[in-house]
């Protein structure tokens, strides 16, 4: 890509960790290369679910969301280890300080990837040579490998950073992806899942470029707007810029855990829903914030998933309120079937600054003496963890062994302070 090139359009990376636990695992105890690794919750339970596994693992079978007894089936002299959260916060903190080195237009997307716009870092060379440099001061400084795709937007760089593993640098340009891209299954498409691919499959698209030539009305039938979206992808159109800010739009907050085994169990329901409302009033917290809907998702044994809301009058943000209302649906809304998934998101969310509560004479003391306590625990326990009291409930003592969705969104601003 010479520098002409460059002035037609933006020149975007994607940059994905690869194996990231594992890899960081890996680079703590360097004992463990080359050799099968996964990272379980509760690994001393032969039901603890595999959360990433590494390439000597995955080669022979182990993959994500199968249990540990599943896995070790296929590969017996599988190394299984808990989570380690802060050593992956860590690890990630240091590899955005230098994305962030190179330009300040940087996306952090989840704990272990995102997207750089480097459209304009022409005195650092050309980008091949920028992504090579990276890949390599990640390897050399942290021991953990990468893979970056480079192209002219988002979802190009997205579907270039997987096309090789590990170590790869992949540049795919608009000219190319009737060559690259159209012959791949629609399934590996991006943004593409398993329900969405077989609705495609059920009108004759099954490749990418069957999508690409798809008559966008069909599409808009079948998907609503996501059909005209993804044509749009699948042509290589994507003008979604690169936004630093973007982890800081959020209009809900959730937290959602694949049971170990289905369950009917009422006190393993109850205790789940305790630990996802605790994750959600932690992330409130932090980004110092209220709803004023909940949400819970229900995956049955089938795999059907549900999702039903309820509408509130006043904001909220507590773990009560939320766990209060998220019961209220579960009882409900479950049908007594075995359940595989739970979730509770709390929507319509709102930084608190920019809320007015009115408060009357009689519940304004109240509130002045609940807001100072829950500041001054929440920044204890930023300074200190989250095991400062001892009333904390039993389920946060499993915390950082239960591997969460919210933990890959949490923490990505760390790298700028």
């Amino acid at each position: 890509m010479d520098v002409s090139a460059r002035k037609k359009g933006r020149i975007i990376f994607h940059i994905d960790m690869n194996c990231f636990y594992a890899s960081v695992e890996t680079a703590y105890n360097p004992k463990l290369k080359g050799k099968p690794l996964a990272i379980a919750g509760n690994p001393e339970e032969r039901k603890g679910i595999i959360v990433t596994s590494s390439y000597e693992a995955r080669a022979k079978g182990v993959k994500t969301t199968m249990t540990i007894w599943q896995a070790r089936k296929l590969c017996p002299e599988l190394i299984v280890m808990k989570p380690n959260f802060d050593r992956y916060r860590h690890a990630s903190k240091a590899i955005f300080k230098m994305l962030s080195e190179i330009t300040p237009c940087v996306q952090p997307v989840s704990i272990d990837e995102g997207y750089l716009d480097v459209t304009e870092t022409e005195n650092l060379g050309n980008p091949l040579y920028i992504a090579q440099n990276l890949q390599q001061r990640i390897l050399n400084e942290l021991d953990i490998p990468c893979s970056i795709g480079i192209a002219p937007n988002k979802f190009l760089a997205k579907m270039a950073s997987d096309m090789k593993k590990p170590l790869g640098i992949t540049i795919l340009r608009k000219r190319e992806i009737s060559q690259i891209l159209w012959p791949l299954s629609v399934s590996e498409m991006y943004g593409v899942g398993e329900k969405t691919a077989k609705k495609l499959n059920s009108i004759h698209i099954e490749t990418i470029g069957d999508l690409a030539s798809k008559d966008v009305y069909e599409l808009k039938q079948l998907l609503g707007i996501n059909g005209e979206r993804l044509k749009d992808r699948a042509n290589g159109i994507d003008t979604r810029p690169v936004d630093p800010d973007a982890i800081y739009d959020f209009k809900s907050i959730g937290s959602s855990q694949t049971l170990p085994e289905d369950t009917t169990d009422w006190d393993i329901i109850t205790k789940l829903m305790n630990l996802l409302a605790d994750n959600v009033e932690r992330r409130m917290k932090r980004k110092e914030a209220a709803g004023k809907s909940v949400q819970i998702m229900i995956r049955y044994h089938d795999r059907k998933t549900i999702t039903r809301s309820k509408k509130l009058q006043n904001y909220i943000d507590s773990k009560s309120d939320i766990l209060l209302i998220a019961m209220e649906l579960f009882k409900k809304h479950w049908n007594n079937d075995p359940v595989r998934l739970l979730g509770i998101t709390v929507q319509d969310v709102e930084e608190k600054r920019n809320l007015g509560q009115q408060l009357d004479i009689f519940t304004y003391e109240e509130a002045v003496k609940k807001e100072k306590l829950d500041s001054t625990i929440h920044l204890l326990s930023e300074k200190y963890g989250k095991n400062t009291f001892k009333q904390l409930k039993e389920t946060e003592n499993n915390d950082s062994e239960q591997p969460r969705t919210s933990f890959q969104k949490d923490f990505l601003d760390d790298y700028k302070h």
